[in-house]
C-alpha cells in the first residue's frame, strides 16, 4: 500500500506563491479534494506530487523516497495522472487509446495481451464507453473524451490517482458516475485519489479530506467535515457562501449578490 508525501513544500508558479511548508500524507483508503480559486496553483501542485514539476523547496515523497530520484516507469505503475484538458489530434481507436494505461506494466516491445485487452475493455464498459471501441478519438465529444481518459487511467490500475478536474465536460449522471467510481476505488483500503475540484458540494458528498489554497501560500488541510463551512469557503471564494443542510449532509452555494 503506497503512500505519496509533501515534506515542508514549497511551490511557486510565475511569481506566485501557490503552497507555502505544506506537509501532507495521502495514504490509502483516503480520497483527497483540493480546492481553491481559478488560477491559485491546483494544476501547479497536481504537477509536483506526479514528479511532473519540482517544487521550489521540500521534497514529495514516494514510499519514503524522493519522487523525482525514482524512474518514470516504476512510478507510473503506482501513481497515475489525469490532466485537466483532454484533446485527441492523432487518429486512434478508443479501445487502442484505452491500452494506453498498459504500458507502464509492459516490457520494452511487449504487445498487449488478452488480460489487457479484458481490462481495456472492462473500463470502456465502466464509463458507459463499450459501444465506441472502434470509434476514432477525433469524432468523440468533450465528455467522451474524458471518459475516455479516466478508462485509460483505470486500465492503468494506479495505486495513487491525481485528478486534475475529473469532472470537466462531464454532465451531471457522468459526474457522479466518475466521482462514485473514484470513492469506491479508494474505499477499498489499498488505494487513494487527489483531486482538484471546483465544486464544493461533490468534495462534500465523496472526500474525505480536502485541502483548501488561499493565496500566498496560504493552506489548510484536514478530513472534509472539519475543514468545510461557511466562514472557510468565503475566504477561499471571497464570495458569500449559504450552507443547506440535507439528508445526505451539508450543500454550500454562492449567496446572491
Amino acid at each position: 500500500m503506497s503512500v505519496l508525501e509533501c515534506s515542508k513544500v514549497n511551490v511557486r508558479i510565475a511569481g506566485i506563491q501557490v503552497a507555502r511548508e505544506l506537509d501532507l500524507k495521502i495514504q490509502p483508503g483516503q480520497f483527497w479534494g483540493l480546492l481553491g480559486p481559478n488560477g491559485i496553483g491546483k494544476t501547479t501542485l497536481l504537477k509536483c506530487l506526479a514528479g511532473l514539476d519540482q517544487p521550489a523547496t521540500g521534497q514529495v515523497l514516494f514510499e519514503s523516497r524522493n519522487i523525482n530520484e525514482l524512474p518514470r516507469k516504476l512510478l507510473a505503475r503506482h501513481i497515475g495522472m489525469l490532466q485537466q484538458h483532454t484533446v485527441y489530434v492523432f487518429d486512434s481507436s478508443v479501445l487502442q487509446t484505452a491500452l494506453t494505461g498498459r504500458h507502464p506494466h509492459l516490457a520494452y516491445w511487449e504487445r498487449e495481451g488478452a488480460e489487457d485487452l479484458e481490462k481495456a475493455r472492462a473500463a470502456l464498459d465502466a464509463v458507459g464507453l463499450n459501444d465506441f471501441q472502434a470509434r476514432s478519438v477525433t469524432g468523440l465529444s468533450g465528455g467522451e473524451a474524458r471518459r475516455l481518459a479516466f478508462a485509460a487511467l483505470l486500465v492503468q490500475q494506479p495505486e495513487i490517482m491525481l485528478l486534475d478536474e475529473p469532472t470537466n465536460h462531464l454532465d451531471l449522471k457522468h459526474q457522479v458516475k466518475i466521482m462514485g467510481m473514484i470513492q469506491s476505488h479508494t474505499r477499498s483500503g489499498r488505494h487513494s485519489a487527489f483531486a482538484a475540484l471546483h465544486d464544493i458540494n461533490l468534495a462534500a458528498s465523496y472526500c474525505s479530506h480536502v485541502v483548501m489554497l488561499f493565496g500566498e501560500g496560504n493552506w489548510c488541510a484536514g478530513p472534509t467535515s472539519e475543514m468545510l463551512d461557511e466562514t472557510s469557503l468565503e475566504k477561499l471564494y471571497h464570495c458569500t457562501v449559504e450552507r443547506l443542510e440535507g439528508p445526505n449532509g451539508p450543500r454550500f452555494h454562492p449567496a446572491p449578490g
